[in-house]
């Protein structure tokens, strides 16, 4: 093969299939080509072969290593909020309103009740498929993994009373089925009106346990 250009296309099509460009420097002529290695870009790919690399634009008296990592880990819990927010539970969009000041207090509202679905979904975490023993411990940077007792409640579930595991979702449609009934009877006596509770089930009264709310009608 002849000419610096096809010879340069045959060449540049190896390079890139195997992604190995940067690693050489080319002399291309119309007879040939030589290259030589970028030994010492080489030399550094190889020092970091294997090891994830955090980049921040935090100055380190703002945030050290173990900081950065941590930062890292929770974008998940923040793309899941977003996703949340979005279009799972809370659904933003469409914004029905055209004045600003509407529409603020829209996404307030929004944002509002995110805030309170995350502490309920804390307080609710025995009873969800939520993992309860996260490790806190940023120092090794190795992909989060569940820990045995949530691995265990995905395969049975069941949670450790034996109660029925539920997604945030069903749980709530669960505790909705709770009803205040106005109560009527006439007796000899009179006509008597009083208010009754549904009586929870003895998942509903561990949820309501957990979220420290009496059932009891006080009217």
């Amino acid at each position: 093969m002849k000419g610096a250009d096809k010879i340069a296309l045959r060449v540049g099509k190896v390079l890139n299939k195997y992604k190995i460009n940067k690693y050489y420097n080319l002399d291309i002529t119309d007879s040939g080509f030589s290259y030589e290695r970028k030994q010492e870009l080489i030399s550094e790919e190889i020092a970091l072969d294997g090891v994830y690399i955090l980049r921040t634009s935090a100055d380190k008296t703002l945030m050290d290593g173990f900081e950065v990592v941590k930062a890292y880990k929770s974008l998940s819990s923040v793309e899941e909020a977003f996703r949340c927010y979005k279009s799972i539970d809370l659904k933003v969009r469409p914004i029905y309103h055209y004045k600003g000041d509407r529409v603020k207090a829209h996404i307030f509202l929004c944002m509002l009740a995110y805030y309170v679905e995350w502490h309920l979904k804390q307080k609710l975490a025995s009873l969800l498929f939520e993992d309860e023993e996260i490790d806190d411990n940023y120092q090794d940077v190795i992909k989060a993994s569940r820990s045995d007792s949530a691995v265990a409640k995905d395969r049975k579930k069941r949670t450790e009373d034996n109660l029925p595991v539920h997604s945030f979702r069903t749980l709530l449609e669960d505790l909705g089925t709770i009803c205040l009934n106005t109560v009527e009877c006439t007796l000899e006596s009179g006509k008597y009106v009083f208010d009754k509770i549904t009586r929870p089930t003895e998942l509903q009264q561990k949820a309501l346990d957990l979220l420290s709310i009496s059932s009891i009608c006080t009217q």
